[in-house]
């Protein structure tokens, strides 16, 4: 139908009708089949439905029951939070367990079984908020030492094999 007018006659056509346009009159493309867009045409625009201010209760009633959801959501449930679970799993863990080393006391009274308890603590892995193992401070030490000499053998290493490979060229 207009897919034989050039152009230029095209865009003559849409300003014209721009100047023209009426209340409630638009310019639409739509897309074909390919998501090409077609050519513009004029259009009415049906204006929505509403109201200024708020709704009535009866209103309000109507359109809930009109609802496909009406009678899913109005049963009230208070579900346990994650928050809830978190504390009651933190308080569990905790609550009426003995102290570590098994000591009734606190390590701060003094005492071989308070020391003991210190010393032994640094050795135990920890429990993090969220209920994730944490290495204990000897692990995290033993670790970095570990890591440490690793590296430093390895540097040797290097420097021995660079400096036969180096070493021989010269």
């Amino acid at each position: 139908m207009h897919d034989t007018v050039d152009d230029a006659s095209i865009q003559i056509d849409t300003i014209t009708i721009l100047q023209q346009l009426a209340v409630g009159e638009a310019l639409v493309s739509m897309l074909d089949e390919n998501g090409t867009p077609g050519i513009v045409e004029r259009a009415k625009i049906v204006p929505p439905r509403s109201q200024i201010g708020s709704i009535t209760p009866e209103q309000r009633q109507q359109i809930i029951n009109s609802s496909v959801l009406a009678g899913h959501y109005e049963k009230a449930v208070d579900r346990e939070s994650a928050y809830e679970k978190l504390s009651a799993r933190a308080n569990n863990g905790t609550a009426g367990a003995p102290p570590e080393g098994g000591e009734t006391a606190p390590a701060t009274s003094g005492g071989f079984r308070g020391v003991l308890g210190e010393v032994t603590s640094i050795f135990k892995p920890t429990i993090g908020p969220r209920g994730g193992v944490h290495d204990s401070m000897a692990t995290t030490m033993m670790k970095s030492a570990v890591r440490a000499a690793g590296s430093q053998v390895g540097r040797q290493i290097m420097r021995g094999i660079l400096g036969g490979v180096i070493g021989r060229r010269r």
